[in-house]
């Protein structure tokens, strides 16, 4: 038998209690108002983004789902899990199929506003951007405004999808207003950040990434450099560290450092801006089948990318010997079995 009172006065103290950063007081009193409503939408669902942010991520996905068969109509929960598989699972056509039931209001789902349905394109967009399908996901995005009005977020994301499609003007333009809708935003100072620094726009750029950080050291810290002459030393020292039958092979593919991917490798190696190294041209295991001239080939890191992906010196020098590692793989039309197997990878 349920105690609606008792249940909504739960909720109230789990709500209190979550704000004030005591968990575990609000994970207690969302206990109880389940004892006074076994089959409580709601508390499941204040259930699983307590879990989820504490990194139980199996459990969370259980609560929202339980939050769902009891009030298919929640919305809330039906984001929530939706995100939860994109976010943490990778199960993005699972997400995708979820996003399109909702859409399509299939029986008993909820109705969606406007807002809603905005979130719900915009999921579905990140989702297809996981995968690379980066026209369908702008398309998505947009959608999302339209549907909901201009938020940061949407705004921000479309700029970052931008991005990643080499349309660096474009994406300068919509972080721009993203930034200009939510100025302490920091994924967005963070991408506005990136996209000043391709443009070559040093001094915007270091600004951009500095409020990024002011806001989140942790997710967004200011970019690190290195000197060249110590750059191309750790490179080289990745090669000579090779193992001599692999490192006489890879002496015989030139080896070059740049700052980031040209636009015309983005476009016609259909390549992340944000890729660490690559390996162009043909690699020594289907030489004989080719008659593309070898001295196409060659390898290249980009010194820019791979100090973004690191902390500090030490993990950068580290980052650098497993990319080049990588990298002479493909020359060697080695996989990772392969170098996993020569203890090398």
């Amino acid at each position: 038998m349920k105690d609606n009172n008792r249940y909504w006065d739960c909720l109230d103290q789990a709500m209190e209690a979550e704000h004030g950063g005591r968990t575990d007081e609000a994970l207690a009193w969302l206990d109880e108002a389940l004892k006074a409503h076994p089959e409580g939408a709601e508390a499941h669902n204040s259930r699983g983004q307590i879990l989820w942010d504490e990194g139980k991520v199996e459990e969370a996905l259980a609560e929202f789902e339980l939050a769902i068969k009891a009030d298919p109509k929640l919305v809330l929960a039906h984001l929530n899990r939706a995100e939860l598989l994109i976010e943490e699972f990778g199960a993005y056509d699972e997400a995708i199929a979820h996003c399109d039931r909702l859409l399509a209001g299939e029986g008993e789902l909820p109705r969606l506003d406007r807002s809603n349905e905005g979130e719900v394109y915009y999921l579905k967009s990140k989702a297809l951007f996981y995968q690379d399908e980066l026209d369908g996901s702008l398309f998505l995005v947009r959608r999302a405004m339209k549907a909901a009005g201009e938020l940061g977020v949407f705004r921000a994301f479309e700029g970052q999808v931008l991005f990643e499609m080499g349309r660096f003007e474009e994406s300068r333009r919509q972080l721009e207003r993203a930034v200009s809708l939510e100025p302490e935003a920091p994924h967005s100072l963070y991408y506005l950040g990136l996209v000043l620094e391709r443009l070559g726009e040093a001094e915007e750029s270091g600004r951009a990434f500095a409020r990024a950080a002011a806001v989140d050291a942790d997710l967004y810290p200011i970019p690190m450099s290195i000197p060249e002459e110590a750059f191309e030393r750790a490179a080289h020292t990745a090669l000579e560290d090779l193992p001599r039958s692999i490192r006489e092979e890879a002496e015989r593919v030139p080896l070059l450092i740049e700052d980031f991917p040209s636009e015309d490798l983005i476009e016609h190696e259909d390549v992340s801006p944000h890729i660490l190294g690559i390996f162009i041209g043909v690699p020594r295991t289907e030489a004989a089948a080719t008659d593309q001239p070898r001295d196409l080939d060659r390898i290249i890191l980009f010194k820019r990318n791979l100090e973004k992906a690191c902390r500090d010196e030490q993990e950068l020098v580290e980052e650098i010997r497993r990319t080049v590692t990588h990298e002479v793989g493909h020359y060697l039309g080695l996989d990772e079995d392969d170098l996993e197997r020569l203890g090398i990878a």
